[in-house]
């Protein structure tokens, strides 16, 4: 009978699947790493394994001992599924702009999971840095795994997945094209494939609020391109002792919304349901298209498994509140279809100023229209109201029809973007669209830009 004795038999040997849609417009073949076909569906079970039998072999993980790791989730998967099968606790650290799915999958197999902000730095205490190595000293018989400096992580990847990609091609591989974290993957497969053959060339897929791309071009570690970003399994504001900067070739990076979106486009035109940094992956690959001839063959590694974002780049309305979704913006209507239902917030011309100020505050807007039984007469903005105010504190008690500009323009539904941007002028800060039967709603500065963006 052919049976594995336990499901971490099963880790590896991962296919090479062609891409063949989303790479048209290339000349070379691209095979993609489909590492979702591991048992924790994802690239990290190989080096979660790695790390524990090493940890074990070297006497620093004891029976009944219990694993802490700060993860994105992926890399808790496969720590959970050694822990689980091998008899230790699981304790997972992960960010609070990770997936929900992904924090109930660590629940699912038995972990314990504790969530910390994403806005902070890598040393305050409240990062899941900080609280996983607290953790590890507080929690006695407890091993901190630390991805990011382990060198197990690199070698899992330099023993089974360069060998994997070099056996599969037949020594035929040119290029390797993987998303950039810990470093575990990109540094060990491209250390094994350059072993090989020196001419492999090797590049990282990074983001934009990472710093790996400008470190990697100039040695500078700067802070500076260092802020929040949605995509997830990617980039870092560490330098990782994994990131072996000097088998690398080069970084491009990719945007939130570019991931976003061909996340969605490799399920749709691929049948590939594959996790966001899959999206990111296969964005950089296109975007490195001039670096490719028709005798390349390029290998593209995908990390993890879609259904742990259904709750986010494949839901329209996540993806919709984050302007990710593709659609022709060419109309008044189109700049506010994203939250047509909200109903107008307007305010009568013998209401007082405090009474302005008071709905601006609570619907957390900067400007209203003025109406009065015959219809809108004017408008208010956040602006005149503060200049007023600094010069007289009284004026909170008079009526706004004293301090109410000039009306906001009235379009219909089919003005151009064009025109209702040309209306908008220091004194005019927004723009009423008609909806038909008595109904307005406001259009912003800020509907444009994000209708254009």
């Amino acid at each position: 009978m052919d049976y594995a004795e336990n499901i971490l038999e099963t880790i590896g040997n991962t296919p090479l699947v062609k891409l063949n849609k989303l790479t048209a417009e290339l000349p070379c073949i691209v095979l993609a790493k489909y590492e979702t076909f591991n048992p924790g569906n994802s690239v990290k079970d190989r080096m979660a394994i790695q790390m524990i039998e090493d940890a074990e072999a070297a006497g620093v993980l004891k029976p009944g001992g219990t694993i802490i790791e700060g993860t994105s989730g992926n890399t808790g998967m496969g720590l959970a599924l050694g822990a689980v099968v091998k008899g230790y606790k699981m304790i997972c650290v992960i960010s609070d702009k990770q997936s929900k799915e992904k924090v109930d999958i660590l629940k699912a197999v038995g972990s314990e999971v504790y969530v910390c902000p994403t806005d902070v730095a890598p040393d305050d205490p409240r990062s899941y840095y900080s609280t996983a190595r607290r953790l590890s000293k507080e929690i006695p018989n407890s091993w901190y795994v630390n991805q990011y400096d382990n060198p197990s992580n690199c070698k899992a990847h330099f023993k089974s997945t360069g060998p994997e990609i070099w056996e599969q091609t037949e020594g035929k591989v040119t290029h390797f094209v993987v998303g950039v974290g810990t470093g575990g993957t990109i540094s060990g497969v491209g250390s094994y494939l350059k072993m090989k053959n020196p001419n492999v060339k090797i590049w990282g897929i990074d983001t934009y609020g990472s710093v790996f791309k400008k470190y990697h071009e100039t040695g500078i570690f700067d802070e500076n391109e260092i802020y929040p970003y949605i995509t997830e399994g990617i980039g870092e504001d560490i330098l990782p002792k994994n990131v072996n900067f000097d088998i690398i070739d080069g970084f491009t990076k990719v945007t939130d919304k570019d991931a976003a979106i061909y996340t969605q486009r490799l399920a749709k035109e691929e049948g590939m349901f594959l996790g966001n940094s899959a999206g990111a992956a296969i964005k950089g690959l296109l975007q490195l298209k001039e670096h490719f001839t028709e005798d390349d063959v390029v290998v593209v590694l995908f990390h993890d498994h879609g259904s742990r974002y259904v709750g986010k780049m494949f839901n329209d309305d996540w993806m919709r509140d984050r302007g990710f979704l593709e659609h022709e913006v060419t109309k008044a209507i189109d700049l506010i279809r994203n939250h047509i239902d909200e109903p107008l917030v307007a305010i009568k011309k013998e209401e007082l100023v405090m009474h302005a100020i008071d709905r601006m505050k609570q619907n957390n807007i900067s400007q209203m229209p003025v109406e009065d039984v015959d219809g809108f007469v004017g408008s208010v903005d956040d602006t005149a109201l503060f200049r007023a105010i600094m010069e007289d504190a009284s004026v909170t008690s008079r009526p706004i029809k004293e301090f109410m500009q000039k009306p906001f323009p009235v379009v219909d539904k089919n003005t151009s973007i064009d025109k209702v941007a040309s209306l908008i002028e220091k004194d005019v800060q927004a723009v009423l669209l008609d909806l038909g039967d008595g109904k307005h709603h406001i259009i912003t500065k800020y509907d444009i830009i994000s209708g254009i963006r």
